[in-house]
């Protein structure tokens, strides 16, 4: 992971490789003109004389190098757009993405920026995007031979699956602020540390093979992780194997991975507060399919080269539950992690199976393909069984919700209007644009069987509700109460198919993770129901 600190001097002293300043459209036919740099008087003439003859685009995130300042001590300056007037996206996010395509447009080695900002959250915002866009994935990489690591910190690797949290080579970004001690700049910095070494994490899981990251190396994974963190004391590890399933009656996470070698798990991942006291814990349910072929109801192989992505719901969960361990946050959290790989193998499951699922509720199989509902079903039963007050999953769930918000916003379902919009608002305060979604109960009698209590899909219109609604009834307990539940479908968001832009790269995002680290930063502990 790279090193992160806030500048102690002028940005102008800086040594390093590249010192990053934001420029933004002159006013009529002037030129772009550097914003909020604080510089000698011959570098301000420098690159003004530089601006006037390159005409640089000003666009949020278009950079223009640089080299021999006069005044600066950085090798090479990067000057990034930061937009105009007309630009009407909110201020963090334009630093979020300034703040990555510099980093990235920089290249290796030191980088320091200098943009401006007027409080915490704009930090907070240049932070989080300078470590997004230094983040590469290297592990697979045969230059480094054994010693290539995984994500930004090019960790090494551990044979079955990589130590994705430990130490490696790292990159030393310095952010430079005028905030004053009030505004306490070098805590938001360290927070920002702590949540962009957990989004590293959950883009490294994505992005590792599916032949290296399954059911158990996942575990493996999660278990060395949590025994690393400066948190590990507060966060405790158990782990249901197939026996352990099959003894308590998890027959949807059974019935997906059964036509796998490879036997499915479910990681609870849990931490409490020192003074939560008995305080029941937020609940996070995560998607886990390492792999996912559809089944017998097989997929088109086009539509499988992403499908090592289908555990993003689960990487989200897991690197959520240690950065709120390692910031301390005021809440309980316990991370369901769903894992399982869906492949056609000769005891695969068939349409027309029924199964049984942990709380007792038949469920006929309709489409093998839509097996993520069925393991998120089985965690979310043992979690509201195990004391939750409020229930949050995350999954990779629908094409459909990708037809209906596109690649870059996730949905929002739930029973409970107050958690859908602290969702909501958390998503918008970190830049992870969110949509909310219904759940009409018109299309429950799509999901009615003749043969068991529930189908597990209802027709194509509408599949991203209706799968919304087949999990809300697995928010309720023994006694038929409801539990506060939302539902986070983040199919669209959760892997970039493209190229590089702002502070993400081609491959997984890490989408989520800030939005549930900021949200359950502003929970308050709940008695128990």
């Amino acid at each position: 992971m790279s090193l992160l600190s806030l500048g102690s001097r002028s940005a102008a002293t800086f040594a390093g490789d590249a010192l990053v300043l934001g420029i933004a459209p002159g006013a009529g036919d002037d030129p772009a003109t550097l914003v909020g740099a604080d510089l000698p008087k011959k570098a301000l003439s420098h690159l003004g004389s530089l601006l006037a003859a390159l005409e640089p685009s000003t666009a949020v995130g278009s950079t223009t190098t640089v080299a021999a300042v006069p005044g600066v001590a950085a090798r090479r300056v990067v000057l990034v757009g930061l937009g105009g007037e007309e630009d009407d996206r909110p201020v963090t996010e334009v630093l979020r993405r300034a703040a990555g395509s510099a980093t990235r447009a920089a290249g290796d080695g030191s980088v320091a920026l200098a943009l401006p900002h007027a409080d915490g959250a704009g930090l907070a915002a240049i932070a989080e995007g300078a470590l997004g866009g230094a983040y590469t994935f290297t592990a697979h990489k045969s230059a480094g031979g054994a010693d290539a690591g995984t994500g930004s910190s090019k960790r090494k690797g551990k044979g079955k699956g990589s130590d994705t949290h430990g130490d490696g080579d790292e990159r030393e970004i310095t952010v430079y602020s005028s905030l004053g001690r009030k505004d306490s700049p070098q805590d938001v910095l360290a927070r920002a540390a702590v949540v962009g070494r957990a989004v590293a994490w959950a883009r490294d899981l994505v992005n590792t093979a599916p032949n290296l990251l399954y059911p158990q190396t996942f575990t493996e994974q999660v278990q060395q992780v949590a025994a690393a963190s400066d948190a590990s004391r507060r966060l405790e590890v158990t782990v249901l194997d197939e026996e352990a399933l099959a003894d308590g009656g998890f027959g949807g996470i059974l019935g997906v991975g059964q036509g796998s070698t490879r036997p499915p798990r479910i990681v609870r991942l849990a931490y409490r507060p020192a003074r939560s006291g008995k305080t029941p814990p937020v609940a996070l349910v995560g998607k886990g399919i390492t792999f996912d072929t559809g089944g017998v109801c097989l997929k088109p192989p086009a539509s499988m080269t992403t499908m090592k992505s289908d555990m993003a719901g689960a990487a989200t969960v897991a690197a959520t539950v240690v950065a709120a361990a390692e910031l301390g946050l005021p809440v309980p959290v316990t991370g369901y992690l769903c894992l399982a790989e869906n492949m056609p193998g000769g005891n695969a499951q068939r349409p027309g199976d029924v199964v049984t699922m942990h709380n007792g509720t038949t469920v006929e199989i309709i489409d093998t393909d839509a097996e993520g509902r069925m393991v998120l079903a089985d965690g979310m039963s043992l979690a509201v069984e195990q004391g939750a007050t409020r229930v949050i999953d995350v999954a990779t769930l629908t094409g459909a919700c990708v037809v209906a918000l596109g690649p870059k916003i996730f949905g929002v379902m739930g029973n409970d209007d107050d958690l859908r919009e602290q969702i909501a608002v958390a998503s918008a305060r970190v830049d992870e644009p969110s949509w909310p979604l219904p759940l009409p109960a018109d299309l429950r009698s799509g999901l009615d069987s003749s043969v068991a209590d529930i189908a597990h899909k209802g027709d194509r219109w509408g599949g991203a509700l209706t799968a919304g609604l087949f999990l809300q009834e697995f928010a309720r307990t023994a006694d038929g109460e409801t539990v506060p539940w939302a539902h986070l479908d983040i199919a669209g968001p959760s892997f970039n198919e493209g190229g590089a832009t702002g502070h993400l790269s081609k491959g997984g995002t890490g989408v989520a993770v800030t939005t549930l680290v900021e949200l359950l930063a502003t929970q308050e502990p709940t008695t128990k129901r």
